[in-house]
């Protein structure tokens, strides 16, 4: 199939963007890297009356740090995220995340904003984002505001994005002492999409959590933040404790099932990726630097 007819309009800057999508409002999508956006479109999943295209606001790209907030630019590719020795510092879970994200024709022209916005249950980046505790920062006629990830997918393809606003930036808190991250994911070939896959960053400190956060994905219609791993938080993680864990996961997980696999497995494995990824984050603290791919 191909996409329907639309227009298409150029931005020659963040404010020119903004007036194009006040303009425009729910007709208009914004095109940023389009590894997403174009095959949806092709299939007919989308079909706005207008792209707005935003590829070359230099103004959006970049990776710099703040203080104690690592700032990623919306238009920040997926191979700069590779590369990038902040990301590898200070939010590794990211680096980790995008060597998982289809073939690197796609992560070459990718970005971050546009995996964000157009918030595919089956994606790496939102659950990490929500694993990180990351903010989203938009903006719009009305100004600039900040989402928390966790408030920011709303559904398959549906975030708290106004028609009439932009993804602009990512806000990541920087890795403290004792940081350690998590990442894997069950695909049928390296690249396709994910069946099922965990992100997660802990703080571990003698031997326990002192913070533990766990973004499942392709679980739901949206990244799922475990509140089950508050069980292991300022605990010692015995057996029996992981298996009431697991338990309050479990009964929490509402998976669908499609041609990859059943609801049953999709559960399965995400009580697999749950156990290995705390023996992984307690087994080596130290590095503070990723654990487990």
């Amino acid at each position: 199939m191909k996409a329907a007819a639309f227009a298409y309009a150029r931005a020659t800057s963040v404010v020119n963007a903004l007036e194009l999508l006040a303009m425009h409002g729910d007709k208009a999508k914004v095109l940023s890297g389009g590894q997403s956006l174009m095959p949806a479109m092709n299939l007919r999943l989308l079909s706005p009356d207008i792209l707005v295209d935003i590829g070359g606001l230099a103004e959006l790209r970049g990776i710099t740090v703040r203080g104690d907030v690592l700032v990623v630019g919306a238009l920040t590719r997926h191979v700069d995220l590779l590369r990038s020795p902040e990301i590898a510092l200070h939010a590794r879970l990211l680096r980790d995340a995008v060597a998982h994200v289809a073939h690197p024709a796609i992560r070459n022209r990718g970005t971050i904003g546009g995996s964000l916005a157009h918030a595919d249950p089956a994606s790496e980046l939102p659950a990490c984002v929500v694993a990180l505790d990351a903010t989203i920062v938009v903006r719009g006629s009305a100004g600039e505001r900040r989402i928390a990830a966790t408030e920011f997918f709303r559904g398959i393809y549906e975030t708290a994005l106004l028609p009439d606003e932009l993804l602009v930036a990512v806000e990541v808190p920087v890795a403290g002492q004792g940081s350690t991250f998590f990442f894997q994911e069950y695909a049928r070939r390296h690249g396709d999409y994910a069946v099922v896959g965990l992100a997660a960053r802990a703080v571990v400190a003698a031997g326990r959590f002192s913070a533990l956060r766990l973004g499942f994905f392709a679980v739901g219609d949206r990244p799922l933040l475990a509140v089950a791993a508050g069980k292991l938080i300022n605990a010692t993680v015995t057996p029996a404790l992981l298996a009431e864990a697991a338990t309050a996961l479990a009964d929490g997980l509402d998976p669908h099932e499609d041609q990859q696999a059943t609801a049953a497995m999709r559960r399965h494995l995400a009580m697999v990726l749950f156990r290995r990824c705390v023996a992984a984050l307690l087994a080596r603290p130290e590095l503070g630097m990723g654990v487990g791919k």
